[in-house]
């Protein structure tokens, strides 16, 4: 049963959502020629995108400049307190820097306002005060201003933080989209997760090599590709030449088919292998090998270079355990 506390803890919660998404709608409307100015800003810019803000602001910036990094716009975080005592000194003349800070008036300004201007260094500043030394100093002012902080106080930014991430995130979102950034230049931001693992590795860095390619020569018989079978536990075992040519497969489900039928383990392997056997190019994306293994409804293949010579084998658990799925 609810009690009176419950009740009024609900009713608190869904009136901050409410009051910061209310703040939030506003927000289309203003973009106008100033977006699309601090899109250009960092579309053209020969330099990085320097994000800095103080309090709350800073908390977001290193948001935005982690958005942009990772969505193809070089950026860092940069504290304004402490690019006023050495800092300053990463800024070079063709970065441009987004400064943060809803009043637009904090002391810092004072200081580095001036040096920017000297050192020619575009402004875009996100801030709720349009006519602020920050907004006046600006080659591009973003308006984040609210009516009402969902502190019942008006304090703590609430409302004012919401629609500065909100900004932040249609500038880096919109600029990736101008560049085309594509899924593999975002994987390339991200080598160690799952979109890096799919998209960034061809089977050549998944495949077994050397001594743990399962293969047998065309003079063969069954069982030796069933000890072959047995001490790699590929699935699979690769009938090639001398040349590394390959001339078939024959696998786990081969060998008990055939012992269903009467064959023997001394009977030629050329005469049962599956002939000319599917097999992966070693420059395709892992991921291509996994669709390829379902496509085909098999669990393993023999990978050859581009004059179609053997240099590897793979099965779909390589694929799984190196993030491919």
């Amino acid at each position: 049963m609810n009690s009176p506390l419950r009740t009024k803890l609900l009713e608190y919660g869904r009136e901050v959502i409410e009051l910061e998404l209310s703040e939030a709608k506003k927000l289309p409307a203003r973009l106008d020629h100033n977006f699309i100015q601090a899109c250009e800003l960092m579309l053209t810019t020969k330099g990085k995108v320097i994000v800095s803000g103080i309090g709350k602001s800073g908390h977001i910036g290193k948001k935005i400049a982690a958005s942009l990094a990772s969505t193809g716009t070089p950026s860092f975080f940069m504290h304004l307190t402490e690019a006023l005592h050495g800092d300053l000194g990463m800024v070079s003349e063709t970065d441009i820097i987004i400064l943060i800070s809803y009043s637009g008036q904090a002391n810092e300004f004072n200081y580095i306002l001036p040096i920017l201007k000297d050192k020619g260094i575009p402004i875009i500043a996100i801030t709720g005060k349009k006519t602020s030394p920050l907004a006046r100093a600006a080659k591009a002012v973003l308006d984040v201003s609210i009516e009402r902080e969902a502190c019942p106080m008006g304090l703590a930014p609430t409302s004012s933080s919401t629609n500065t991430l909100l900004m932040g995130d249609a500038l880096a979102i919109t600029v990736m989209r101008a560049k085309n950034f594509n899924e593999e230049d975002f994987a390339r931001s991200h080598p160690a997760g799952s979109l890096g693992a799919k998209l960034l590795n061809r089977v050549k860095d998944i495949m077994r090599t050397g001594e743990r390619i399962p293969k047998i020569p065309e003079n063969a018989t069954v069982f030796d590709a069933m000890l072959e079978l047995s001490r790699t536990g590929l699935g699979l075992v690769i009938i090639c030449n001398t040349d590394r040519h390959i001339k078939g497969v024959f696998t786990d489900g081969d060998l008990r088919r055939l012992l269903l039928k009467d064959g023997t383990l001394n009977d030629p392997i050329i005469q049962v292998m599956t002939t000319p056997g599917y097999r992966l190019p070693e420059n395709w994306k892992a991921i291509e090998a996994l669709k390829s293994f379902n496509d085909y409804n098999i669990t393993a293949a023999p990978v050859v270079d581009q004059n179609d010579c053997l240099v590897g084998a793979i099965n779909i658990h390589d694929l799984h355990q190196a993030g491919i799925s």
